[in-house]
């Protein structure tokens, strides 16, 4: 054969990364756009398959995808989008629903079908050249040689975090806001108040 099977798999799956970021851009509706970005991040994720690369492959699918449709749901609720034509249109979004299905499904066929996980990592591997599997080389190599960008890169995204919630929690006109303490000092007398109603009064002919 004049290409073999990772080769035509390889440009399987980055042709479908291509047309679903393209989808990912020119997509009028928003439904559509997510679903192309899943199918993107999908696709990257087999390629990673390939690079063996079996970790970041499955962190890919785990963390981006999931990340991805949780995100989009918290914009819909945050802006407040009316979302009853979009249950009412939900028959319409079948067709590209069972694309992405089936184009997800024959690349998983694919990915099982390839002989190359069958055998042992070639020697020009990192891994494969330490006498250990792909997640234990990353894990000892970024605990040993890169304990100090790691520590840094954790330190910027902690502080990115208390900022975040820093601007959240400002307080600027014409937007309400919450205070913590208050909610937690609050006690059952200052919200709950019981009321004793009035007996009703029988009516002739009842007992």
């Amino acid at each position: 054969m004049s290409m073999s099977y990772e080769l035509i798999a390889f440009w399987a799956f980055a042709g479908v990364t291509v047309l679903a970021a393209l989808g990912v851009i020119l997509a009028r509706n928003p439904v559509h756009a997510v679903l192309s970005l899943v199918l993107a991040f999908f696709s990257t994720a087999c390629l990673w398959l390939l690079l063996q690369a079996e970790f970041l492959g499955v962190v890919l699918v785990l963390v981006y995808i999931g990340a991805v449709m949780v995100l989009f749901l918290f914009v819909v609720m945050m802006l407040d989008i009316n979302t009853a034509p979009l249950r009412e249109g939900f028959t319409r979004y079948l067709p590209l629903t069972g694309a992405v299905v089936v184009v997800m499904a024959a690349e998983m066929v694919m990915l099982i079908g390839n002989k190359r996980f069958e055998v042992g990592l070639s020697a020009t591997d990192p891994a494969a050249a330490a006498g250990k599997t792909n997640l234990q080389w990353i894990g000892e190599t970024l605990f040993s040689k890169y304990i100090l960008p790691f520590e840094i890169a954790a330190v910027i995204l902690t502080v990115a975090l208390i900022v975040a919630v820093m601007l959240t929690l400002r307080r600027r006109p014409g937007t309400k806001h919450q205070d913590p303490g208050r909610q937690v000092a609050v006690r059952r007398d200052d919200r709950v108040r019981l009321v004793k109603m009035p007996a009703e009064p029988r009516q002739e002919g009842n007992p």
